[in-house]
């Protein structure tokens, strides 16, 4: 547990301004080698920035961004390292609209014009708009607009070839944040995927949010909702998040299994819960001092 709040403790202020961040983020822009996961799905992000191709025999999707169009052009140089075509990617997704899962969209959609961005109907705006929405100390974090080609709500299934994607919304961290399941066989094993939407607090107003009134209730409700979702494999939107360098490392020293490990969601949920409590708390103790 000590190790999961340490975590949190860093991803707690994982969305601050990028001039503020700059220095302590600055594995957001570092390269490392991409390379495949388990079954269809490959790592194309950043050293601290996670961003997935899940391929298909008809056509790929990514999931995230990176912060910035040179985020979007990391990703894309990384996609052509493992063999693939931009042309061939077909839907770009997104788990939330902050800048650094979300910066990049606008470049990858226009380098790749054929690819359809598919957001939440929660998340649109800020989106579309260009910077996050919903009271935060931070600020508003400002990115590059895009415009989005679908909504959707809970439960969408997005299916591209024999790929089929699953958006459970979890807000709270934004007010459409999306979490994305799917399923993949692993030399003959069924394995159940989750990339899980941020759930830590990261300088929002809990108390008295003007812009996300129901801020509390849709954290309280995801903690709950995001429990219960079957998992395998964690991939999450920072590398901390769920030590995606040394599961590296271990797959590089041949554990097969490295990033299996049906136990970590719930890890990943009691942490932020725990974390979540700690902030509303002192939030609330601030309000009635004033």
């Amino acid at each position: 547990m000590k190790r999961v709040l340490i975590s949190l403790a860093f991803a707690l202020t994982a969305t601050m301004a990028p001039a503020a961040q700059a220095d302590d983020n600055a594995n957001w822009m570092r390269p490392i080698k991409p390379y495949r996961v388990v079954g269809n799905i490959y790592y194309v992000g950043s050293e601290g920035l996670s961003a997935w191709l899940i391929t298909s025999s008809e056509g790929h999707i990514v999931l995230d961004s990176g912060p910035s169009a040179a985020g979007g052009k990391l990703i894309e140089r990384n996609i052509a390292t493992l063999g693939f075509q931009l042309a061939d990617v077909k839907v770009l997704i997104n788990t939330h609209a902050h800048y650094d899962h979300a910066g990049g969209l606008a470049q990858l959609k226009a380098d790749i014009p054929t690819a359809k961005l598919w957001i939440s109907r929660g998340d649109e705006p800020a989106i579309e708009q260009g910077h996050h929405i919903g009271d935060n100390e931070n600020g508003p974090t400002p990115m590059q607009p895009v415009k989005v080609d679908k909504t959707f709500g809970d439960g969408q299934k997005l299916k591209v070839g024999e790929t089929t994607l699953i958006a459970h919304l979890t807000p709270g961290h934004t007010i459409g944040c999306t979490t994305w399941t799917t399923a993949v066989v692993e030399k003959g094993w069924p394995l159940s995927v989750t990339f899980p939407c941020s759930l830590s607090v990261a300088g929002n107003v809990l108390v008295g949010n003007k812009q996300h009134r129901n801020i509390v209730a849709d954290y309280r409700e995801s903690f709950i909702k995001m429990r219960a979702i079957p998992t395998d494999v964690l991939l999450p939107s920072h590398e901390e998040q769920g030590d995606l360098l040394a599961k590296r490392q271990k797959m590089l020293r041949g554990d097969p299994n490295a990033f299996i490990d049906p136990a970590e969601l719930g890890r990943y949920v009691d942490g932020y819960e725990a974390a979540f409590n700690k902030a509303l708390t002192g939030q609330q103790a601030a309000g009635a001092n004033r």
